[in-house]
């Protein structure tokens, strides 16, 4: 059924009729199956310029209604994967007259996790979509998983978090150790440090960067007792390690802070990167300013 709102804590998927989108709701719905949350379909119809009629007599009010038509479709053909694939799951509707970047922030207020594919259909749509990915993980109010393509036969080696040793972080490593928990799956704790030093040096600064990071992170190995967590220390820059070990990997969380300020842009764009070359799906969770 079509809504106008949508019950707290559910698991939000962007549709569009496409291949990327079909990725995205499959990843959806095995995420919802397995946290135990209701699903909803969201998909947003642009009304701007539709509701005229231009001088070479195309009446724009039919066009958006035709889109309208177009959308329920597709999500009632969503419905049919989703009844062969987890039969029983809660699953809403909501077609909103309004971007689909808009349409998503917003159901992001009440929703547990927005999930979006990484590209739509054809160069237009494919940059289209692209915008809609980035703009929802950069504003979002809940965390966001962008599902990317990669090689399905791939040996994949389980979560990846990048983390930055300040308390900043610990929600994003947190939803990592959740992620790793529910799918069963090893976690990587990263951390990326740049220093100039020469290599005689190196066992100093990287026992003083672990500590950090272990005092950082205190407490959540034990909430996790399930997960087999280890630290990797790496030096070069945190975008470019991320991104390459994403190619082993089932899924790759960063942090993202929302705001202005220099640090902000930094994260941003190190997130921005990972979500633009990763290899496999990228969580980006949403962390407070500090």
């Amino acid at each position: 059924m079509e809504t106008t709102a949508i019950p707290t804590g559910t698991i939000v998927v962007g549709m569009d009729g496409s291949p990327s989108a079909e990725r995205a709701l499959e990843w959806a719905v095995d995420q919802a199956g397995l946290e135990s949350r209701q699903l909803t379909l969201a998909h947003g119809v642009d009304p701007s310029g539709s509701v005229w009629v231009d001088p070479a007599g195309i009446d724009h009010r039919a066009v958006l209604e035709a889109l309208q038509d177009d959308a329920r479709v597709m999500l009632r053909h969503a419905r049919e994967q989703i009844a062969r694939r987890a039969p029983g799951l809660d699953v809403h509707e909501v077609i909103h007259l309004s971007d689909a970047r808009v349409t998503l922030l917003e159901l992001s207020e009440k929703a547990a996790l927005v999930v979006v594919g990484s590209r739509g259909r054809g160069p237009i749509k494919s940059l289209l979509l692209g915008s809609v990915s980035l703009a929802v993980s950069r504003e979002a109010r809940c965390p966001v998983v962008v599902v990317r393509p990669g090689d399905p036969a791939a040996v994949r080696n389980g979560v990846l978090v990048g983390a930055d040793g300040t308390e900043r972080s610990v929600a994003t490593v947190e939803f990592a150790y959740r992620q790793a928990a529910l799918h069963r799956l090893p976690l990587t704790i990263m951390h990326c440090f740049w220093d100039a030093r020469p290599g005689t040096e190196e066992e100093p600064v990287a026992t003083d960067v672990r500590l950090e990071l272990a005092e950082s992170l205190a407490g959540l190995a034990e909430k996790f007792p399930e997960v087999q967590a280890r630290t990797e220390l790496v030096r070069g820059m945190a975008d470019e390690r991320l991104v390459r070990a994403s190619q082993g990997m089932d899924l790759v969380v960063v942090g993202a802070h929302h705001g202005g300020t220099l640090t902000t842009l930094l994260y941003g764009s190190i997130a921005n990167a990972v979500l633009e070359h990763a290899t496999c799906p990228v969580a980006i969770v949403p962390e407070p300013e500090g």
